[in-house]
């Protein structure tokens, strides 16, 4: 993620998907009860199930207190999984399907009306919530591939699922106490689940309405940071989730965008038209982790955060690097280069101000632009289950 003229820095983009975003809202607010309305039946899809098995990967663990990345041959084998393109979403129906909501009474369901701000808002368009334009989007890792890589790799103990209430969520907290762990986050960025594609051209306001819907919220800036840095033994922090000196080969950071005259992002259109969304499924690169067991938090997709403003409240904050990292990539005391194109130090601690926007109305989206939730911990944190 780049705040230059091929990623955030478009003034162009950003007010035109701003007027765009204003007007989906509009049509796909959550009305009161005293407001409700019905979509049409054929765009009103079916809410999405929860997930076949709470898998994730990430630590390892004994394998009575786990759960594991499935194996790759558990299932039958679906000639799809071999085509890494396959694993691309491309109607709204095969997105819904990638996440679960909360369980809501008929009175909140009534209220909220998840279902229509689903219908508004996912889809494979430029004004939806989707995993890029097919099209032209290039993926070289299969969903089979990535699964193998994780086999027998573990990411939540029975333990710290019990604490997150949620699959695919460890518990985060600070010098080595387990029992301190106020909150979880996701394991992978969102959806998040393994081996599938992230989810991007998500408004900030858009990104903390699904998480809440899913009975989560937005991650924090400083919730993020310290998944990323932070040791689980209590050790020192590092500048990266993997390591403590910039490596361009371990995350999905190696991807060429292209010449900005192919990636065009004058207009939301214009980006959605040219702007190939080249991610690889959530834990493809099993090295790419934080020491709690938190997947590409540099790389794949930049997310989408929140962070307290003095002056303005609650705000958007955008960080963390995407798949085209290694054109603008730099260590933290390197200087600028020569030629003039903005490069950036994609560490932990990282503090980027690209499109600081009211959570009210933060309606910046791009095609490399996506999010993780996080949690308030369910039950108390146990200091022999990390």
């Amino acid at each position: 993620m780049t705040n230059d003229s091929g990623a955030h820095g478009a003034g162009g983009l950003a007010r035109l998907v701003s007027a765009i975003a204003v007007a989906v809202l509009l049509g796909a607010c959550v009305p009161t009860a005293s407001t409700t309305r019905k979509a049409p039946d054929d765009a009103r899809p079916p809410l999405a199930t929860a997930p076949a098995s709470p898998t994730s990967p990430g630590s390892t663990a004994d394998a009575a207190d786990v759960d594991a990345a499935p194996a790759a041959s558990a299932a039958p084998e679906d000639p799809r999984d071999r085509d890494p393109m396959a694993n691309h979403k491309d109607t709204r129906e095969e997105l819904l399907q990638l996440f679960s909501l909360r369980p809501m009474t008929a009175a909140e369901t009534t209220r909220i009306q998840p279902d229509i701000f689903l219908a508004h808002n996912f889809g494979p368009a430029v004004t939806r919530m989707n995993q890029g334009n097919k099209a032209i989007a290039q993926h070289s890792i299969s969903k089979e591939a990535c699964l193998r890589g994780l086999e027998g790799v573990v990411i939540q103990t029975d333990a710290q699922k019990a604490v997150c209430g949620a699959p695919n969520m460890v518990p985060i907290y600070r010098n080595g106490d387990p029992a301190s762990a106020h909150y979880c986050i996701d394991v992978f960025e969102f959806p998040n689940r393994p081996c599938e594609l992230p989810i991007v051209w998500a408004a900030p306001t858009h990104a903390e309405k699904v998480c809440e819907l899913e009975g989560k919220r937005l991650c924090s800036q400083e919730e993020w940071q310290l998944a990323c840095r932070a040791d689980p033994g209590g050790g020192p922090d590092r500048p990266y989730a993997y390591g403590d000196d910039l490596d361009l080969d371990i995350c999905d950071t190696h991807k060429p965008r292209g010449p900005e005259s192919k990636c065009q992002v004058t207009t939301a259109e214009k980006a959605w038209q040219t702007c190939g969304t080249n991610t690889e499924p959530a834990g493809a690169f099993p090295g790419c982790k934080s020491r709690f067991g938190v997947y590409d938090q540099h790389g794949n997709v930049a997310e989408i955060m929140t962070r307290i403003d003095r002056e303005k409240g609650m705000v958007s904050q955008l960080k963390g690097s995407a798949f085209f990292y290694s054109e603008v990539a730099r260590r933290p005391k390197e200087p600028q280069r020569a030629d003039g194109r903005e490069t950036y130090p994609d560490t932990c601690n990282y503090d980027p101000r690209w499109h600081i926007e009211h959570m009210d109305s933060a309606w910046h989206v791009n095609y490399h632009l996506g999010f993780r939730c996080c949690k308030n911990v369910t039950a108390p944190a146990s200091s022999s289950s990390p």
